[in-house]
């Protein structure tokens, strides 16, 4: 065989680095969405689409609630982990029975309307901070704030409206009605027999109890919920 002429040589060479070339690139994408795959949103479910009898009024995508404006834009699901949505279907399953249902006020909130709701109340009693830890569960689709209605979807006597940001919405009723004492009980025993916890200050939040299993490792160090079980009798 004749040995190859100069031109042939540079043209394979041109060639092979060609084809190193589009590997790497092709390396350095795959490494690219591995990053991004790794910072991606929870994953999440449309509650109403594990169980439609569950009613929605996602309260942040109209002008009820405390800064007075939407912070959704029309359309919004209210969304969540597919566990937390498996356990709202147990709780409701639970409800039902009493002839009552679960109403969801919010589920997974964006962070960005979180900083929004921060800048409007920076009270830490009742909105958390997003820069701070982990921010608010509800950005990490394990929380979810509910209430109850009756058989026909009506609402019912509840402690306060959501977004009460007063002592009247602790976890904890002292108010005198034994009407809304039962309901809110109701509430709290379906809730906790599904596996989520209250909190303190609002009566209508739930976090799902193994919540910290969802947060990146780093997270769960720092992470601390003022969780409330139920303790009491139906």
């Amino acid at each position: 065989m004749f040995p190859k002429q100069p031109s042939q040589r540079i043209r394979q060479m041109t060639q092979m680095h060609r084809s190193n070339f589009w590997i790497w690139l092709s390396l350095a994408l795959a490494l690219i969405l591995i990053s991004i795959d790794a910072n991606a949103e929870p994953p999440l479910v449309d509650i109403q689409s594990v169980n439609p009898t569950i009613l929605v009024e996602l309260r942040y995508a109209g002008n009820n609630n405390f800064v007075k404006h939407p912070l959704y834009p029309q359309g919004t699901r209210a969304l969540a982990r597919p566990e937390v949505a498996a356990a709202l279907t147990t709780a409701q399953d639970i409800l039902r029975r009493y002839e009552y249902r679960l109403k969801i006020w919010d589920a997974y909130r964006p962070v960005a309307v979180q900083a929004k709701l921060w800048q409007a109340s920076r009270n830490s009693d009742y909105v958390a901070n997003p820069e701070v830890g982990v921010g608010s569960l509800h950005s990490w689709g394990i929380a979810v704030d509910a209430t109850l209605v009756d058989s026909w979807n009506r609402p019912v006597s509840m402690p306060t409206d959501f977004d009460d940001l007063t002592p009247a919405a602790m976890w904890r009723y002292t108010g005198p009605s034994f009407e809304i004492l039962g309901h809110l009980r109701l509430l709290q025993w379906a809730m906790h027999r599904a596996g989520f916890w209250g909190m303190r200050t609002e009566w209508w939040h739930f976090t799902i109890s193994d919540w910290k299993k969802f947060l990146p490792e780093e997270a769960r160090q720092s992470a601390h919920v003022q969780g409330t079980q139920w303790n009491g009798q139906l």
